[in-house]
């Protein structure tokens, strides 16, 4: 078993969730994050001042997943979360030990 973590632009989380969902996968929890990378963050302009964020608001998906799916999760949240700009977000791919569902006990 794999977690896939993918820190995408909170504006594609929709596209991504309705591609993943037509692939069948529809288990994930969303978390809103700030994070900067190499986009370093924008500036704005505020009442005739430029003011400089750094820290931007971005949307962290994970799914717990089988070997076997993990690389059509990548390409299907690459698809659908792609502007090919700057601040696009990138997907990390980790062990998963052992899961225990709360309700039955049941563990895979």
């Amino acid at each position: 078993m794999k977690m896939v973590v993918a820190v995408i632009r909170p504006e594609k989380l929709e596209c991504v969730k309705k591609a993943l969902e037509e692939k069948g996968i529809v288990g994930m929890t969303v978390t809103e994050v700030k994070g900067r990378g190499e986009q370093k963050g924008i500036k704005l302009q505020f009442r005739s001042r430029e003011i400089e964020v750094d820290m931007l608001q971005k949307t962290k998906i994970e799914i717990v997943a089988s070997d076997e799916e993990v690389e059509e999760i990548i390409d299907t949240i690459m698809n659908s979360a792609r502007t090919g700009k700057y601040g696009d977000g990138r997907i990390f791919v980790l062990p998963v030990e052992k899961s225990v569902k709360i309700r039955t006990g049941e563990t895979i």
